[in-house]
């Protein structure tokens, strides 16, 4: 039998023990050039796949299981705080503990090679190695021989560790480590860009969230009031003109100038509650509550006269908060057909498109120059309303789009979507 007279890494207590090793138990690697070009192709797709960790994951690990000829492989990313790792990628069948497995920073062998960004090659017997830690979902008594390499590189530091394993014992040789160190920093670039996705989008969906409950908590707030009011102010006003009616009713005809004065009265209560009623409206739509969002715009575009109309309305179950921003788009749009388009038929329409809600007013009038009032930002000074419409539609995380030609019409859209984006692991 031939031997290698060169020095072979095995880990021992945390300190490389080197000794010769038959050419036999040493990794197959890198043979060829072709092996080699077809390993950065692999890792070149895997990073292009997307910007998601677990996508990374899954497509590296049986990349960096075959590049070194090991039976399984697993990929750990430390999480947003620096102190723990977190299983985002496997090789079949262990893929079903992505996300399942975690270990502080320094814990296992993992851990420990990720804290001191070293190199560790267990050969066999990894429960005597006090710093191993047995996963039941991971098998560890079905594997002899195991390499652990810190994921790391100048721009973004250290990002993960990559784990080998091999049923028959194996004595991981330099080139081995080597190359799964090499692997390991060609990857930890695209893992450091999937950890700044990654935290990009959990701000996004806090934002959103945070959106949505300021959203809440106004349209709260503002229910309460029109509760307040119309139990309150409202009830005292009807009172106030039940009163003025039957003092009218007992004066005599010397008595004109109070029966006038009590006219006056009555008047202003009458305008007392039409602004009482208007308040409340402005508040929190009551027709929401009683007819639904389709019904509502419905009703709404209805209260448009002399306007031919083509309502097209689905009913859809949606958020309050949703339904509410929708319905003040409406609202502002018909008001500027009112105010401005000089048009003679209105189309509504409200429709879910399998995970959006479309909801859609248009027009036949004289239309304007959308780009130019965009532009300008002539809604600053009152304008058609588009900036608070549009800011209506981004609070519930949708979209406003205004088409329009000065003497072809306008189109306003508010596209919402109502699909939640794929769950972002606390990793």
């Amino acid at each position: 039998m031939t031997h290698d007279v060169r020095q072979t890494p095995t880990r021992v207590s945390g300190t490389y023990d080197r000794r010769s090793v038959p050419e036999r138990n040493r990794g197959l690697g890198l043979a060829d050039p072709a092996s080699e070009n077809a390993l950065l192709l692999g890792i070149i797709d895997a990073i292009s796949a997307g910007p998601e960790l677990e996508v990374l994951g899954a497509l590296v690990a049986p990349l960096v299981a075959e590049a070194t000829t090991t039976d399984e492989c697993f990929v750990y990313v430390l999480d947003d705080s620096d102190r723990s790792l977190t299983l985002v990628g496997a090789t079949p069948p262990f893929d079903k503990q992505i996300g399942r497995i975690r270990l502080a920073l320094g814990e296992g062998v993992t851990g420990w090679a990720a804290s001191h960004q070293e190199p560790v090659v267990i050969v066999d017997d990894k429960r005597s190695d006090p710093r191993y830690r047995y996963f039941p979902e991971l098998r560890g008594e079905d594997y002899t021989s195991m390499a652990s390499v810190p994921m790391a590189s100048a721009p973004s530091g250290l990002v993960g560790v990559l784990n080998v394993h091999t049923r028959s014992r194996r004595e991981f040789s330099d080139r081995d480590v080597r190359l799964l160190t090499s692997i390991g920093s060609l990857i930890a670039g695209a893992v450091h860009q999937a950890r700044l996705h990654r935290r990009l989008v959990a701000r996004e969906r806090a934002h959103e969230r945070f959106a949505e409950q300021a959203i809440v908590a106004q349209e709260a707030e503002r229910q309460r009031l029109a509760a307040d009011i119309h139990d309150g102010i409202m009830q005292r006003l009807c009172s106030l003109r039940f009163h003025l009616d039957a003092a009218a009713d007992v004066l005599t005809e010397e008595q004109q100038f109070a029966a006038d004065q009590l006219v006056l009265a009555r008047k202003l209560a009458d305008l007392t509650l039409d602004e009482a009623r208007a308040a409340i409206n402005g508040l929190r739509p009551p027709v929401l509550d009683d007819l639904g969002l389709a019904d509502s715009l419905a009703s709404l575009a209805r209260s448009l006269h002399g306007i031919d109309l083509v309502i097209d309305v689905e009913d859809c179950v949606l958020p309050d908060h949703v339904e509410i921003a929708l319905y003040r788009v409406a609202q502002e749009a018909l008001q500027n057909i009112v105010k401005h388009a000089q048009a003679t038929r209105v189309w509504l329409r409200l429709a879910r498109l399998d995970d959006r809600i479309l909801l859609e007013i248009s027009d036949d009038g004289r239309g304007f120059d959308a780009d130019h009032v965009v532009r300008n930002d002539t809604d600053r000074d009152g304008g058609y309303g588009l900036r608070s419409m549009s800011e209506r539609a981004e609070l519930i995380g949708g979209r406003l789009t205004v088409r329009s030609r000065v003497g072809r019409g306008t189109t306003v859209s508010a596209t919402v979507h109502l699909s939640e984006p794929a769950g972002v692991p606390d990793l």
